[in-house]
């Protein structure tokens, strides 16, 4: 099987890169099943149509991170979709469900967490190393396949998770920071990792900020709230090639261009 996943969706333009591109990058790589984290798609959070816009794309499942319930029109959608993930160690009264089980290529069975890290994220989640216990506990003989996908700002923590599930999950990917590493690997035990595995939306910017306000904020001078930039957009993630068995055979990095007309 291979697993396309898709970095953090910024604005309409990178729904739009997404709508140019990802049929193209399914069709090039082989991909069987599409994850796309969308939760800058209306800058802080998504909105129902704009999830809605990321599935007519080509996604199986969207997930979401921090910024989950930015926008509040999202709250209904959440508890109406099991194929819209918001972090699963967020309080059990929380909206919406974190992990799933999905049909795969061949009958393969899917178990997708979304996971939220700790550390620097001026958040309280519960434990996500915990929480990936359970899930995985819970649903032992449901799956065949297990993938988690952790949210998080340190990179330690990214690739402690990614250790921590070796030989548990196929693969574990890190989001949120928005920019891609170059660290892909196979675990000792056949887990495919990356730490994060960028974003999509526009190239000439600052995690999809238009440049010139980043700057002004780090120089303490922002006047305005922050801006989607404009101009050509990249589409960015990563492939990974799963054995029935789930063991992780290759990890490969994903980045296209989308040249906006």
């Amino acid at each position: 099987m291979k697993l396309l996943v898709i970095g953090d969706v910024v604005g309409e333009a990178g729904i739009d890169a997404l709508h140019g591109l990802l049929r193209r990058i399914k069709r090039d790589t082989g991909a069987d099943f599409v994850i796309v984290n969308g939760e800058n798609a209306a800058g802080n959070g998504v909105l129902p149509r704009q999830a809605d816009d990321i599935f007519a794309a080509g996604a199986d499942v969207i997930t979401l991170g921090n910024h989950v319930f930015g926008k509040q029109q999202i709250v209904p959608y959440l508890d109406s979709r099991s194929d819209v993930l918001r972090p699963a160690n967020l309080a059990p009264q929380s909206p919406g469900r974190g992990w799933g089980i999905y049909d795969g290529p061949q009958g393969m069975r899917l178990l997708v967490m979304n996971l939220i890290g700790r550390c620097d994220m001026k958040f309280g989640p519960d434990n996500p190393f915990l929480c990936a216990d359970r899930i995985l506990k819970e649903n032992e003989g449901m799956y065949d396949v297990a993938l988690a996908e952790i949210h998080a700002n340190a990179t330690s923590e990214k690739l402690a998770m990614g250790y921590y599930l070796d030989g548990r999950a196929a693969a574990v990917w890190g989001t949120h920071t928005h920019v891609q590493t170059a660290d892909e690997r196979v675990n000792p035990k056949g887990t495919g990792y990356i730490t994060d595995i960028g974003m999509t939306g526009p190239i000439v910017s600052v995690l999809g900020v238009r440049v010139e306000q980043s700057i002004a904020m780090f120089r303490g001078d922002l006047t305005e709230y922050f801006k989607t930039a404009e101009g050509d957009c990249a589409v960015a993630g990563a492939l990974f090639d799963i054995t029935r068995n789930g063991k992780c055979n290759s990890v490969t990095r994903v980045w296209e261009r989308w040249n906006v007309r």
